[in-house]
């Protein structure tokens, strides 16, 4: 039995574009990492829509990333891979 939604609005619908965030020091230079680590995975990753949001008192940055995915394994092997990495703390 498949569960589908009528409402294409509902959950994620692949494939698709789709935006994570890392969290890591600021001296962990995030802002190359995600996306070196996504396109080792074979992701399309748009550069050009990377953000970076230092924390308030600058020790902590958040880098955000978009990214194509072709399947659910796709997007949970990309924040596995992120997660993994060392100066990854988390993932949104």
């Amino acid at each position: 039995m498949e569960i589908k939604s009528d409402n294409p609005e509902h959950g994620f619908q692949f494939p698709g574009v789709f935006e994570l965030s890392a969290m890591g020091s600021a001296e962990a230079e995030l802002h190359l990492v995600v996306p070196m680590v996504l396109e080792a995975l074979g992701l399309t990753v748009y550069r050009d829509r990377l953000g970076v949001k230092p924390s308030a008192k600058g020790n902590y940055v958040s880098v955000t990333v978009v990214f194509e995915a072709h399947s659910r394994e796709d997007y949970d092997a990309a924040h596995g891979a992120l997660r993994e990495h060392p100066a990854v703390k988390w993932t949104l």
